[in-house]
């Protein structure tokens, strides 16, 4: 009875490490480990132990008897693993690198700017060291980052990576300043003057335009907003997300992991999310919406496609499963049967062969070999010009696309733009604009700073990805804190929230997270949910401010959070 991996990989090694025959791959040191989707369990080599399900942070592995209908397809995604990339010099037990130790003793602090996957990796690298402490800074009240706020609300299997996180804030010489904007609430002069170094992980929170006229009327929105709207993201509750076109009909521009989730969270029946962490307002409109089918335009075919194939399989799967319909649409080229994308893609009906509409389940169109080239609209979004592309390969090799002037135009009352992540300049720091990064070599910036996940290196791979992101990031700070490169803090960076609460900011800490986590927990049991997100900044505070003075007073006629001092709220 092998055991398989069922879902994209945190890096976190646990299995590889637990597992007394060596079976599992890639692993940590072998060339793909840093950038895998997932890892795979050679079931020749399996000896049925259990442990890596057991060391497992977030429950990916299953018995193959255990798998769902869904997830049988990636019992042949694991043993077709090992037919592409043998290892038949397996030793019989995981190798441990030894832990590196810094040449010095001396108390070293440092200050990472943002609590996303990237930070708290980077925060779990540094806290390796008993001499190394770390403050971690976010301008939002909450941490976790995309985990929190960009995961689908249907994949709460991914989300398991916040059990990783929680483990990384109990660890000695952690602590949070939440609801701290670095550059508005502190400068980066004053964390310099703190900190023996400073970590950078801010992210890249801008998305890329179109390009095309007409993508700045009302209707057209970028995917990444859409998502932190039904996630709960503070930063898009006003957000005006319209689904009642009578057109029926979305249009995604783009063909990667976000471009899927929100088609798939527009289609699947609302009753499918009540009782994930989806913010309330969101699933209202979502329960009231009229879209009846989202069609998914990706400039290339299939096998350029920018979605995981974890991604993939979980799709077939609903389909499989009667929970809606999905259709391919190759733009006259043939499938890539060769391909694992394309053995599942061939599972899924044609376009061509004129699937009709059910009148129950709503559909999304995966379709290949097309790209706008306008949006159309009197006052608002009303139909997207749609244009079919051919690929040719270029002098370097890359397959590229190219417009064929054959267009035909698609009517619908919302387009999202999902074409990719761009990051933001940060103040004080140099930036790339080309690549929306911040240079660095390797990660350190200079001695003293340093940038690790999205902000480093562009937005690419995945969750686990900020591991080994974060992981040569901090061996380059360590580099320098052993050659005596950096600077010593002049001031004492205990003094960072007396400083903040003299300019009115209200700084949270890991115990003002655990409150609002616990409120949120509370509410959501309350109402069948596995969490009800507050998505009010006021409000967070407020839960916070109460839960540090305790239980309220009964019998007051008024609310526990009617009096007390005001506080700022982080924007």
């Amino acid at each position: 009875m092998p055991y398989v991996v069922t879902q994209p990989c945190c890096s976190d090694a646990s299995c590889v490490v637990a597992c007394p025959v060596n079976c599992i791959h890639p692993a940590p040191g072998e060339p793909d480990f840093a950038t895998a989707e997932m890892l795979y369990i050679d079931p020749a080599g399996c000896v049925d132990c259990g442990a890596c399900a057991t060391a497992c942070p977030v429950d990916a592995i299953k018995p193959h008897t255990l798998l769902t209908a869904a997830e049988q397809p990636f019992l042949g995604l694991n043993a077709e693993y090992y037919q592409v990339f043998p290892h038949a010099d397996r030793t019989p037990v995981a190798v441990v690198p030894p832990q590196r130790r810094l040449r010095s003793d001396r108390p070293v602090r440092v200050a990472v700017v943002g609590a996303g996957p990237a930070g708290l990796y980077a925060a779990d690298e540094l806290l390796k060291h008993p001499e190394v402490s770390v403050d971690v800074l976010d301008r939002l009240p909450t941490p976790h980052g995309l985990v929190r706020a960009g995961v689908a609300p249907d994949h709460q299997h991914t989300k398991q990576t916040q059990r990783l996180f929680a483990q990384v804030e109990e660890l000695p010489g952690f602590r949070y300043l939440l609801g701290v904007e670095v550059g508005r609430d502190v400068t980066r002069a004053e964390l310099d003057e703190r900190y023996d170094a400073v970590v950078w992980t801010v992210g890249a929170s801008a998305d890329k335009p179109l390009g095309v006229p007409g993508e700045d009327l009302p209707g057209s929105l970028s995917a990444t907003e859409v998502v932190g709207w039904y996630n709960g993201h503070p930063d898009h509750q006003d957000l005006a997300v319209d689904l009642s076109s009578p057109s029926g009909r979305v249009v995604v521009v783009g063909n990667g992991n976000v471009a899927l989730d929100v088609a798939r969270v527009m289609t699947l029946d609302p009753e499918l999310l009540r009782g994930t962490d989806v913010a309330g307002l969101p699933w209202t409109v979502l329960a009231q919406s009229a879209v009846r089918e989202v069609v998914v335009l990706g400039r290339r075919g299939p096998a350029q496609a920018a979605f995981t194939l974890p991604e993939l399989v979980g799709l077939v799967g609903l389909v499989e499963q009667g929970l809606l319909d999905v259709v391919v649409d190759l733009g006259g080229d043939p499938l890539p049967a060769d391909t694992p994308v394309g053995r599942m893609l061939a599972l899924l009906p044609s376009y061509d062969a004129g699937v009709p509409v059910d009148p129950v389940r709503r559909r999304i169109v995966l379709r290949f070999l097309a790209q706008p080239v306008a949006v159309l609209g009197e006052t608002k979004v009303e139909a997207v010009e749609v244009e079919r592309t051919r690929l040719v390969a270029g002098a370097d090799g890359a397959v590229r696309a190219e417009g064929t002037g054959e267009t035909e135009l698609l009517e619908c009352g919302l387009v999202l733009r999902a074409v990719g992540y761009h990051g933001r300049e940060v103040t004080d720091l140099p930036y790339d604009p080309a690549t929306g990064t911040v240079p660095s070599d390797h990660g350190r910036v200079e001695p003293g700073t340093y940038v690790a996940g999205w902000v480093k290196r562009g937005p690419s791979g995945f969750i686990g990805t900020n591991k080994s992101c974060a992981q040569e990031t901090v061996g380059r700070l360590l580099d320098d804190l052993d050659a005596g490169t950096t600077s010593p803090p002049t001031h004492d960076a205990d003094d960072l929230p007396a400083l903040l609460a003299s300019r009115g900011v209200t700084v949270l800490d890991l115990a003002d997270w655990r409150a609002i986590d616990a409120e949120e927990r509370r509410r959501g049991a309350a109402s069948g949910r596995v969490r009800a997100k507050i998505v009010d900044r006021e409000e967070m505070l407020r839960v916070a401010v109460a839960a540090r003075r305790g239980p309220a007073k009964p019998d007051r006629g008024r609310s526990r959070y009617s009096s007390g001092p005001k506080v700022r709220s982080p924007r």
